[in-house]
């Protein structure tokens, strides 16, 4: 079995598999980062997440249509963000009850309308996923071809946003005011930005990320719906956002990082170990908290997160 490792196989399929494992990770990290960064922690990610993989697959299961199932699924993250918008940034709530509270509230209302539309099956119902898009010629090559250049549209699609993402944060003046709200609001307000606007927009923006990345699990990387899809991957990106120190392209790499380790233990379970396969989906999540053990203690955070805006406090 450890000789089996070393093979040209292993290696590809552990690539194509941390590239596919690590892909709603890097839509919810984005999306949290982006909210972040405009001075909102969103702890409703995970339920945003499994609305959108209950809200992809329904639509995708009625229309026929995989692109309709994702657009559906970015609609409802957007919804339940705007939800969260309402709450933390019109009202002033606390972050972290206002998060906790649509995580409850997104859980429930996702096993409520499934079970509305198909009932309780025996079998639950699936459709037929995505197929992976294999790249002319760059497929072809040894090794990397098959895992790089062979994989979902929105694999594809999320290594383009991480780029995107950072040339948003850092080179644009959208940018600079969805950070200058993160790190000091006051100052955005006193040279006219929308502070309350601005925040709600990250929220839908990253809202929209998070439920395309549920949406992943459900009509991409898998074939049905269950409740415990997400598996806490929204807790996961929350981490890696700390793991990036609120960056794109590291969170990214935290993000390949669990991906990687989910990827390994699937495909140690596939050889055949004599371990008890919990411990084997242990491991993703163990290393990543002793990873960002090891980071967190230099993590600069937005100086205006978890803080609510009011204009009438301004100056005082």
């Amino acid at each position: 079995m450890i000789r089996d490792i070393f093979q040209i196989t292993f290696i590809t399929g552990l690539i194509g598999a941390t590239l596919r494992m690590a892909t709603p990770i890097i839509f919810a990290t984005l999306g949290e980062i982006i909210t972040e960064r405009a001075g909102v922690l969103n702890l409703g990610i995970e339920g945003i997440m499994l609305m959108g993989a209950m809200t992809g697959f329904i639509a995708t299961i009625t229309s026929g249509s995989l692109w309709f199932g994702i657009l559906m699924a970015a609609g409802i993250g957007m919804i339940l963000a705007l939800l969260m918008a309402f709450l933390s940034v019109y009202l002033g709530l606390s972050q972290h009850v206002s998060g906790l509270g649509i995580t409850l509230f997104s859980t429930g209302l996702a096993m409520f309308v499934y079970r509305l539309h198909f009932g309780s099956p025996t079998v639950p119902p699936t459709i037929k996923p995505f197929d992976p898009v294999a790249i002319p010629l760059l497929s072809k090559i040894p090794v990397i071809g098959p895992s790089f250049f062979n994989q979902y549209s929105l694999t594809y699609i999320s290594w383009i946003l991480i780029p995107l993402m950072a040339l948003l944060l850092y080179k644009t003046n959208i940018g600079l005011k969805i950070r200058t709200v993160g790190e000091n609001p006051f100052a955005a307000d006193t040279v006219g930005v929308n502070v309350n606007l601005t925040r709600t927009l990250s929220l839908v923006a990253g809202g929209a990320l998070m439920g395309v990345g549920g949406a992943f699990l459900t009509i991409v990387n898998g074939n049905m719906f269950l409740i415990d899809v997400v598996g806490g991957r929204g807790w996961v990106s929350i981490a890696m956002v700390i793991f990036g120190n609120w960056d794109p392209l590291k969170g990214a790499l935290g993000a390949l990082l669990f991906g990687f380790l989910d990827g390994l233990q699937l495909r140690l379970q596939g050889l055949g170990f004599n371990v008890p396969f919990h411990l084997f989906l242990l491991i993703p999540y163990l290393l990543t908290i002793i990873a960002l053990i090891g980071v967190s203690r230099h993590a600069t955070y937005p100086s205006a997160l978890l803080k609510p805006y009011r204009r009438e406090e301004k100056g005082g």
